[in-house]
């Protein structure tokens, strides 16, 4: 058992038989009363973040967990199809489970799956990836780094980007999976 003074964030725990990732916690003791920890849980089934609050010293039924290397082939668009390299096995996710992480996946690229109990969860992407522009207007003279100003992009994965007025289509950027923004060119 896991008790609420062993949190830390990304532990995966059961709340009435329900995972959650604990995102963020914190220990209060107020002046009068029990101690109590407020936490933000984001539910693996579907990523809803909510607000819990448990009093200190709660116990819960920790979730094992693994990550595994696995190739990504393909979208059916109901399921996203993936293959383990070593055994040649291959499983569905539910799309809509792990279409947020997809956005930044290519078919065929190794990513790493998060097994939470034996079945897979979750897609776990880099923080930042590099990807070639597809399509985005002409740079015209003039433009420079210090320009200043951003224009649209779409990346060879489909994702649409905000990038520097210089970038053209065939250059390879750097993109903050977290927030989506242009890092640099790669």
């Amino acid at each position: 058992m896991i008790s609420t003074n062993q949190f830390k964030n990304g532990t995966h725990i059961d709340v009435e038989g329900t995972v959650f990732k604990i995102v963020e916690f914190q220990h209060v003791k107020p002046g009068k009363g029990g101690a109590f920890v407020r936490t933000k849980l984001k539910r693996t089934t579907d990523g809803n973040v909510i607000d819990k609050t448990f009093r200190a010293g709660e116990k819960f039924r920790p979730v094992r967990t693994e990550t595994r290397k696995l190739q990504y082939l393909y979208n059916d668009g109901s399921d996203a199809h993936f293959m383990d390299s070593e055994t040649y096995e291959q499983f569905a996710i539910p799309y809509a489970q792990v279409a947020e992480q997809l956005k930044w996946v290519l078919e065929s690229q190794e990513v790493d799956v998060l097994y939470i109990d034996s079945s897979p969860a979750e897609i776990q992407v880099p923080s930042a990836v590099e990807m070639a522009v597809t399509e985005t207007e002409p740079g015209l003279r003039g433009d420079t780094a210090s320009g200043g100003g951003d224009k649209p992009a779409t990346l060879e994965s489909g994702v649409n980007v905000r990038v520097p007025l210089f970038v053209d289509v065939g250059d390879r950027v750097r993109v903050d999976t977290r927030s989506g923004e242009y890092v640099a060119r790669a």
